[in-house]
């Protein structure tokens, strides 16, 4: 077997606006995550952590800012065009940035982009339901 992922992790400014965000989003954090600078939730086999910049700089003495691009992009899968579009109007609903609004790449494929606080792009997807 070769190498694979573990962990995917974000690093944020502010902890509580992250966790707030993310939350909004479906992720489910235990309750207190808002005042630790370390959280974390296993999801399908992987998981998913933020940390804030202080904390990140105890073990990362080498870290330097991203420049350029994206630093990062997440996808959530939602189950239907529809559930998508809910999430997406939601996340916008909040005051959250659209990067993209709802559009369709492909024939079956639905997508949709929103930036998380510390301006990472959040990419929804979602496969069209195919009729039997």
């Amino acid at each position: 077997m070769g190498l694979e992922l573990y962990m995917v992790g974000v690093i944020v400014e502010d902890m509580p606006r992250a966790v707030e965000f993310y939350r909004r989003l479906g992720v489910e954090f235990a309750e207190g995550s808002e005042s630790k600078q370390h959280v974390e939730v296993k999801m399908s086999g992987l998981t998913f952590f933020l940390n804030t910049k202080e904390h990140n700089r105890r073990w990362d003495h080498a870290k330097t800012e991203a420049s350029g691009g994206y630093r990062i992009i997440l996808e959530f899968y939602l189950k239907t065009a529809e559930a998508l579009q809910a999430k997406y109007d939601e996340m916008i609903g909040y005051g959250y940035a659209s990067h993209a609004a709802p559009f369709k790449p492909s024939a079956d494929l639905h997508f949709a982009m929103i930036d998380d606080p510390d301006g990472n792009t959040i990419l929804l997807s979602a496969f069209e339901e195919k009729e039997n």
